[in-house]
């Protein structure tokens, strides 16, 4: 039973993060807290940028939900923790390695949902400044980017 309640935990929080990330982005990146994500949107050609420490908004919950699971003997709570930790290891593959290529690890992926996760992102890229931007999520990707 607690291999299922972990499972439940696990990927209910993975699919939350993609709309807590979106709102973060939408609400906060682009809001209040421009000042450190302006330089994602207006490059510096520094290898790391200010926007980099929103990793932080993530890392610590999921390390304290699986601390605190495991403190707690909370198996949902370790799951959690550990669902939240997946996302950012996804939002981290797809964004920084296949999206700007921070990292030249993946080359040459021809896959039809990655595209258009790339032609989503490349609409949100477009505004460099922050109000009306648009596709501020990561994984969910609107059906009209899917079009060729």
């Amino acid at each position: 039973m607690d291999g299922i309640i972990f499972i439940i935990g696990l990927f209910t929080s993975f699919l939350l993060m993609e709309f807590i990330a979106w709102f973060a982005h939408k609400y906060i990146m682009h809001g209040f807290l421009w000042k450190i994500h302006e330089d994602h949107h207006k490059p510096t050609g520094h290898i790391f940028q200010k926007n980099d420490w929103f990793f932080l908004i993530f890392a610590v919950p999921s390390w304290q939900f699986i601390m605190l699971g495991f403190i707690f003997e909370s198996v949902i709570s370790i799951g959690v923790g550990f669902g939240i930790a997946l996302y950012g290891i996804a939002y981290f593959m797809i964004h920084e390695v296949l999206i700007h290529r921070r990292f030249n690890w993946l080359d040459n992926i021809d896959n039809r949902y990655f595209k258009a996760v790339k032609k989503a992102h490349r609409t949100h890229h477009k505004k460099t400044e922050k109000e009306n931007g648009e596709c501020f999520g990561l994984l969910y990707v609107p059906k009209k980017y899917w079009k060729k």
